[in-house]
């Protein structure tokens, strides 16, 4: 066991030694410690959003939970809130963040509004799900179409790796439209952009009736659901993270394998925090003027 003074709470770390990423040998106490690094960053993404966990008691090749209320072994300092009854966890400060990477949280999720305005997205976005992890040149292809569809509407997005297999491109915007109005928008350009590329991307939600396809996911932006956190490490052999990129990156061509926890830190201080304009340096963009143009068309 370890000790870990984070924001003036003492913190044991059991099993500081367990293996979590075997393949590139990341123990706990690794992993922790990473947290910690981009921790600044991470929780900007998180903080008043509803979390939910994955937890992997055995390490990343081991069974997978998934967790959103406080556990009763949960110190009463962890930062938590009361929703439909339940005691949900908040992501809001470091020594939440390093209680739940030592409860055995690898993956951390948060949906698209905070807990204290429910219903109101603090960002549009669009998932876009390769047909098999060798098919990212499709994945780049569509993101700068998809770029450009955005900014012929006005709208700044930020393209970010899932640290999976696909992409996800944010669109900030003013947290003052409802889930339905954003799900508007999100399927205007969803069917536009599927018109647009048809050999390339599929609107269908059933895995096995893809093809070999890109899933133009735009239903994901709904109450409830989840995607990654930023800078959130996943559960694969690599150990990679959810990354925020350059348009300039995205047309050059990278792969989600290049961004890793031991290298994320270095791109930060070498290039920032790309996911600033989603999070501390939010750009407020309107939806004012694509709204009405949608009820104009008789796409509404």
């Amino acid at each position: 066991m370890e000790e870990l003074v984070v924001d003036d709470r003492k913190l044991q770390i059991t099993h500081p030694d367990k293996m979590i990423w075997e393949d590139q040998n990341i123990k706990k106490i690794d992993y922790i410690h990473y947290l910690l690094d981009v921790a600044p960053y991470l929780i900007e993404h998180t903080k008043e959003r509803l979390l939910m966990i994955w937890i992997y008691p055995h390490g990343i090749n081991g069974k997978k939970i998934e967790k959103r209320s406080v556990p009763k072994t949960a110190p009463e300092w962890v930062s938590h809130t009361f929703y439909k009854k339940k005691e949900r966890i908040l992501l809001n400060d470091r020594a939440t963040l390093v209680w739940a990477a030592n409860y055995g949280a690898i993956e951390f999720h948060v949906p698209f509004d905070r807990h204290d305005k429910p219903d109101y997205p603090q960002e549009m976005v669009f998932d876009l799900d390769p047909p098999d992890k060798n098919s990212f040149n499709m994945v780049l292809e569509v993101s700068m179409k998809l770029k450009e569809l955005l900014e012929s509407l006005g709208l700044i997005s930020v393209p970010r790796t899932s640290g999976s297999s696909g992409m996800q491109i944010f669109v900030p915007i003013q947290s003052n439209y409802t889930f339905e109005e954003t799900r508007k928008i999100n399927t205007f350009i969803a069917h536009y952009m599927a018109e647009q590329m048809p050999q390339q991307i599929t609107l269908e939600r059933v895995v096995e009736k893809r093809g070999n396809k890109l899933y133009f996911d735009y239903l994901q932006l709904w109450k409830g659901r989840t995607m990654p956190a930023v800078y959130s490490a996943r559960a694969n052999p690599k150990a990679t993270v959810a990354a925020p990129l350059t348009w300039a990156e995205v047309e050059a061509g990278v792969n989600p394998e290049d961004f890793t926890i031991f290298n994320i830190m270095k791109r930060i201080q070498e290039k920032r925090d790309l996911f600033q304009t989603v999070t501390t340096e939010k750009l407020e963009q309107s939806l004012d003027e694509i709204l009405r143009f949608i009820k104009k068309t008789k796409f509404n």
